[in-house]
């Protein structure tokens, strides 16, 4: 990690400005930092309920919508493509991210913010008033874009209006604001979807959007609503940087390509899956920070690691209360509750991150972790054996989430820490780009082993006799348990390694572990081992 600036100045006191003999110097005050107060404190509580108000909204959205889209899909004849209806929302949310972290950092976040929850809102009624599965999937798009926008721009206004002995604290009051919906949300979403129907879920969340729209827009426009300070890099003046926005567009057409060839089997397939590898690879390559995908150590580990942890989490949890009410006979409400404790043990997770005696081990947590998710997913499919109680499941995905506490929230207090001033808005665009892009590559592969194992059979099950097709799910489960194992290896790459940890904060070096030949030879001399 990186020294404090302020050291670099003692180690010489014939500098100019160096500090006298037995005087201590004086530290960089931050001007967020109000006293030492806490996220609740008088300086920051309106800031903080307002943007905690918006991820219980997302958060209420997330269970709420994933209690009904098993319906949803069985009545709209698009099961085949229920995978889709996941991963339309992650692949135009990586346009959205990209335009609103330039969007941030050049004019301040409250635009990107009011746009994204008006286009989230807006997705919502179209989903509920579609006539067919394709009108649905335009719906959960238009509803991505909306999220890409508000996330991203979050990320900006907590860099920004927070000292960074807050972030943590604040990570974890987000993942808190889980725990109600996580209850809630798929319990009243179950319950409208069986007597009025699942339009009225996705029909009904738009009325939630006045209350967080009205808390936080106000605060974040009177604190952060311009660009940075010119130390932050912040430029009114300065354009959106296109070249960056046309990758971001090619980046979202090639991840729907691919998934539009991951749901067609014929050999024509081929085309759209070639040109959308050839849209991909480079756009993914200049938008993510360097070294990512060969995980460099440092930043671009860290954002590798989200899409890793986010990807294999988020797939297999897709399919579960499909799995439950397709294979064991459950009611969506009760799929739905098998869900419900993740919301606390993954805020659980959370806070214990952003303990003060937990920040030296926060490596170490994180591989735990991503351990606890490989073994909840594979775990899963347990249930797939009608002798195996449907609770163990529950029990399984508690444990997982509280491994996502763990990995999610440090994943994004590292990200804002390695951050170089200015640049909040592209690496924090960068993190969610990488857990967008693997949610909808692990969705479009964990969707081909699906339909090919016979998994579109399953829609007849919902209000009739299940068609079991185990092996369909197995092959959803295993890989992502996989993947997940793969993470928790990432969790020992995610400090950069010795030289760079001299490195100022916010250079290069210190954000992706590059390194001189001249550092790299040092490594060899008796004091670089010593």
């Amino acid at each position: 990690m990186s020294l404090p600036r302020q050291r670099g100045r003692e180690a010489t006191d014939d500098t100019e400005g160096a500090p006298r003999p037995g005087v201590r110097p004086t530290e960089p005050t931050d001007p967020n930092d109000h006293g030492g107060q806490g996220v609740l404190g008088r300086a920051h509580r309106a800031l903080s309920v307002g943007i905690v108000s918006v991820i219980v909204l997302i958060a209420f959205e997330a269970t709420a919508v994933g209690t009904a889209m098993p319906v949803a899909a069985r009545e709209l004849d698009g099961v085949a493509l229920y995978a889709f209806a996941f991963s339309a929302y992650f692949t135009t949310s990586l346009f959205g991210m990209v335009v609103s972290g330039q969007w941030a950092d050049r004019r301040g976040p409250s635009a990107p913010f009011a746009w994204g929850i008006l286009a989230f809102a807006g997705g919502l009624v179209l989903s509920g008033t579609a006539g067919g599965m394709w009108p649905f999937l335009l719906g959960r798009a238009v509803q991505g874009l909306g999220g890409g926008l508000v996330i991203v721009a979050l990320y900006v206004v907590i860099a920004r209006a927070y000292p960074e002995r807050l972030r943590p604290a604040l990570m974890a009051a987000l993942a808190a604001g889980w725990i109600l919906p996580s209850v809630v949300g798929p319990l009243a979403a179950g319950l409208v979807t069986e007597h009025l129907g699942w339009r009225w879920v996705f029909l009904g969340i738009p009325l939630l959007v006045l209350a967080p729209l009205a808390l936080a827009l106000p605060r974040i426009r009177r604190r952060v609503a311009g660009p940075g300070s010119a130390a932050d890099g912040g430029d009114t003046r300065a354009p959106l940087d296109r070249r960056r926005v046309r990758l971001a567009l090619a980046v979202s057409v090639g991840a729907g390509l691919l998934q539009y060839a991951a749901q067609d089997r014929r050999l024509i397939a081929l085309l759209p899956a070639a040109a959308g590898l050839a849209l991909l690879v480079p756009s993914v390559r200049g938008l993510l920070p360097p070294g990512t995908l060969r995980a460099a150590r440092g930043l671009p580990s860290v954002v590798l690691l989200r899409g890793v942890a986010a990807g294999s989490f988020v797939v297999a949890e897709s399919f579960v209360p499909l799995m439950l009410v397709t294979q064991r006979g459950l009611s969506p409400t009760s799929a739905g509750l098998s869900l419900a404790a993740g919301g606390l043990t993954w805020a659980l997770g959370s806070w214990l991150q952003a303990r003060p005696a937990t920040e030296p081990h926060r490596e170490r947590l994180m591989t735990l972790g991503m351990l606890l998710v490989a073994a909840a997913v594979a775990a899963a499919p347990c249930v797939l054996v009608e002798a195996v109680p449907a609770v163990t499941l529950a029990v399984a995905w508690a444990f997982g989430c509280f491994g996502m506490g763990l990995v999610i929230s440090s994943t994004s207090v590292l990200l804002l820490k390695l951050s170089a001033p200015g640049e909040t808005g592209r690496d924090s665009a960068a993190l969610q780009i990488s857990d967008g892009l693997a949610n909808i590559l692990l969705l479009a592969g964990a969707g081909v082993a699906f339909a090919t194992l016979g998994g579109g059979a399953v829609g007849h099950a919902v209000g009739g006799h299940s068609a079991s097709r185990p092996g369909a799910f197995l092959a959803v489960f295993l890989p992502m348990a996989a993947v997940a194992l793969a993470g928790a290896w990432l969790t020992r790459r995610l400090v950069p390694p010795a030289p760079t940890a001299r490195a100022l904060p916010g250079t290069v070096a210190a954000r992706t572990g590059d390194r001189t030949g001249a550092e790299r030879a040092s490594d060899r001399t008796p004091e670089a081992r010593v």
